[in-house]
């Protein structure tokens, strides 16, 4: 009898690890932290090059550039439905994943899933990811790079976690927030200088605002 329990939970492992969490990645893509910088840049086209991440099992082919207009919208550039000055760019340069704890997944079955009702987390995903932006003038002319690295740690959990299938992108995400959190106050300082010389550079033809997205790089 025990080992007909066993052989069902096991059977049912992969459905419980993909079974949602409490909580839910929706809330992450669109929570972007305020904090402006002190001059904001004028209205650029932003652009996204998922570069390595899109080989990656975690964030969807539209999160860097997503997550990039939101942060040029609510912290970087001024707002605009007529005219851009400029380029900002948004360039994955290098991700890795690893998962831990897997082995505490056989043990997991072996008692029942007790463990992971009581809470134990199922197993983590830590991803490590460097990001640049570059700001280009109208005609291209690039006038500054700043580069910035985040990390996560997103744990698979039944309760207070989140699903097998959420926690890769997750983790991709919090780790690309980290990366733009540490580029944003390079920006703060640089566009005193930046401003300026965008401005001067006269705007882009054709504008593609109030919607401008640029994404490059495939799965």
């Amino acid at each position: 009898m025990k080992l007909t329990r066993q052989l069902a939970l096991l059977a049912l492992a992969p459905a419980l690890l993909a079974a949602p969490a409490c909580v839910s990645v929706k809330s992450m893509m669109k929570s972007t932290p305020t904090a402006s910088i002190s001059k904001r840049l004028p209205a650029l086209e932003i652009m996204a090059d998922q570069g390595p991440l899109a080989m990656n099992d975690g964030a969807l082919p539209e999160d860097p550039l997503k997550l990039f207009q939101q942060e040029c919208r609510v912290n970087l550039t001024e707002a605009t439905d007529t005219a851009t000055y400029g380029y900002a760019k948004l360039v994955v340069k290098k991700v890795r994943t690893v998962r831990t704890g897997r082995g505490l997944q056989g043990l997991q079955v072996l008692t029942f899933m007790v463990p992971a009702i009581l809470g134990i987390p199922l197993e983590w995903y830590k991803t490590t990811l460097q990001a640049e932006v570059e700001v280009s003038d109208a005609a291209g002319n690039l006038l500054g790079s700043y580069a910035g690295t985040g990390t996560s740690a997103v744990k698979v959990a039944m309760y207070h976690g989140y699903s097998q299938t959420t926690a890769p992108r997750l983790a991709d995400v919090i780790a690309l927030r980290g990366a733009m959190a540490q580029i944003r106050p390079q920006l703060d300082t640089a566009a005193a200088r930046l401003r300026p010389l965008l401005l001067s550079g006269g705007t882009v033809e054709n504008p593609t605002l109030p919607s401008s997205s640029v994404v490059t790089g495939s799965r």
